[in-house]
């Protein structure tokens, strides 16, 4: 999701980081207290880089690094909750997809007891993108779109980034 920040206050912060496909975005607000990542966006590598300006910011940026160097490395980050049930239940499914293995939307559908399209939907509006992976989500037929569909564009090459990272292509 390419955006730019929409506000800045002391509950809600975003810095831009480097990434090996371009930037990442992260946004980190308070919550009830506690401190949580409520966005990622993946950017193109023109977008400014911003310094994490908080503690939490400071440990997701660390925590992308170790993955870009091991696609093993599992996310331990508070994320703040969103989304819809069926998103939920989507996001929490994929979540179980290991580094290095694909599912399709189908699969994920037979198991969540959905429709392709409402997963492939759910992981198009995924507010974690790269901690929740739906980049193993992949078509029957091939790669799949990512991202709302912007084939064969940025996302898409991010996708084929991230899988080719895991060992998947």
């Amino acid at each position: 999701m390419a955006s730019s920040p929409q506000k800045t206050s002391p509950d809600l912060q975003y810095c831009v980081i480097e990434a090996p496909f371009g930037r990442l975005g992260i946004e980190t607000e308070m919550v009830e207290g506690s401190l949580m990542v409520s966005r990622i966006d993946y950017l193109p590598v023109k977008a400014v880089l911003i310094k994490p300006r908080n503690q939490l910011a400071r440990e997701v940026a660390k925590q992308c690094q170790a993955y870009f160097k091991n696609s093993d490395y599992l996310f331990d980050l508070p994320l703040k909750p969103q989304g819809t049930d069926h998103q939920n239940k989507v996001w929490n499914s994929v979540l179980n997809i290991p580094a290095g293995q694909t599912s399709t939307y189908g699969q994920v559908a037979k198991q969540i007891k959905s429709g392709a399209r409402a997963v492939g939907t759910a992981c198009g509006a995924n507010p974690y993108p790269l901690i929740t992976p739906c980049h193993r989500v992949v078509s029957v037929q091939g790669l799949g779109g990512f991202m709302k569909e912007d084939a064969p564009g940025f996302y898409r090459q991010i996708k084929i980034w991230l899988l080719k990272h895991e060992g998947v292509i």
